[in-house]
């Protein structure tokens, strides 16, 4: 297995694994993440979502995985527009499930969307399990990378499809300038002014920018074995949808 950049980067400067220390971040954040996801993208996000679900759309899944689901964002919204039989969530943040779990309740979905605590790089499910599998803005906080991607491939049903959507590094220089001046100053002070953690949106930004984006992603993808991979950018290129799939 490869190791990237981005698998080292950690929310804190202290010992311990990424990965326990993302599920600390996400679990301090969690009452307000929301919120500054809408805030901090002006409401963009939400038409990115919309985007990738909408790729799932001709293939009419029936049971959807969503890694790293947070609190439910786009399980909540895939079954509005896909009205999939299931969607099973999994996230290693107790905290961001309980706030998801909350909101499943309110729109009337925990019929059709179960959120499980789970390890996306140890999915607790069989092979060939899913019917599709999406992923928004948390593959880049997998530990390792590759095995990530490999193991979500071996729950997918052969044919099945995937969809990935996480942040890129804008290519137009102008664009390239402000984006990072507004993730790596303007953002984490906004954070802080919300009394939230200014670390955790520093750690986003820096992950963010270590991510193998584009053809690197889809270097990735290839070599864990999906095929008819690629990616689209959205949005002067500050973010990118990747799509792939399991051999038949």
């Amino acid at each position: 297995m490869t190791d990237f950049p981005h698998d080292s980067i950690k929310p804190y400067d202290v010992q311990g694994g990424k990965k326990e220390q993302v599920s600390e971040m996400f679990d301090r954040i969690a009452g307000r993440y929301d919120f500054m996801n809408r805030f901090l993208s002006a409401g963009i996000d939400v038409s990115w979502r919309i985007k990738a679900i909408k790729e799932l759309k001709k293939d009419q899944p029936q049971h959807i995985l969503d890694v790293a689901t947070g609190t439910g964002d786009m399980a909540i919204r895939a079954c509005k527009m896909l009205h999939p039989t299931k969607i099973t969530g999994i996230d290693i943040s107790a905290k961001m499930l309980e706030i998801g779990r909350q909101k499943v309740d309110k729109e009337g979905f925990s019929g059709k969307i179960e959120l499980l605590q789970g390890d996306s790089e140890t999915i607790n499910f069989g092979d060939n399990t899913f019917d599709a599998v999406m992923a928004a803005f948390g593959v880049r906080n997998f530990e390792h990378l590759e095995k990530g991607m490999s193991e979500i491939l071996r729950v997918m049903k052969p044919g099945a499809r995937l969809i990935v959507l996480e942040f890129s590094k804008p290519r137009i220089p102008g664009v390239r300038s402000l984006y990072n001046f507004y993730m790596g100053v303007i953002a984490p002070q906004i954070a802080k002014l919300f009394s939230q953690n200014k670390r955790a949106y520093q750690y986003l930004n820096e992950s963010a920018k270590a991510f193998p984006d584009r053809k690197d992603f889809i270097t990735v993808l290839n070599k864990a074995g999906y095929i008819e991979t690629s990616f689209k950018p959205l949005t002067l290129g500050i973010c990118c949808i990747y799509r792939g799939r399991k051999p038949a």
